[in-house]
């Protein structure tokens, strides 16, 4: 696994492969995930901070081959500009929208599934 890469459990959504369900299965499996399970931290591009707030998942595509399934995906997440907490400064954390691509490689037997950043 790159450094790059995080590791998730999908292996309830490799019952649905196939089916019209699956497409359905991954994007709440993977809205479910904490901002810690996903690369959001690596696609900021305005805030300092990744929040799972208002996760929401697009999938792009998906394709497979004799071992792995591979989804393409878009993230809209909210991103976090910290103020500085100092006694005297009353600026509260600003959120920002923030948008990812990322790609999501399931092996089909074991559903442990690989997920990086797309440039």
């Amino acid at each position: 696994m790159a450094a790059d890469e995080t590791q998730i459990d999908l292996h309830p959504c490799i019952s649905h492969w196939g089916s019209d369900a699956f497409q359905a299965s991954i994007k709440a499996a993977l809205q479910q995930q904490d901002a810690s399970s996903l690369p959001l931290q690596q696609g900021l591009s305005q805030g300092s901070y990744a929040s799972e707030k208002n996760l929401s998942v697009v999938i792009l595509s998906v394709s497979d081959d004799a071992a792995h399934i591979r989804v393409n995906a878009g993230v809209f997440y909210t991103g976090i500009i910290p103020g500085c907490q100092c006694a005297d400064d009353p600026s509260p954390n600003n959120e920002v929208n923030e948008y990812c691509d990322i790609q999501v490689l399931i092996d089909k037997v074991t559903g442990i599934s690989r997920v990086c950043l797309l440039d």
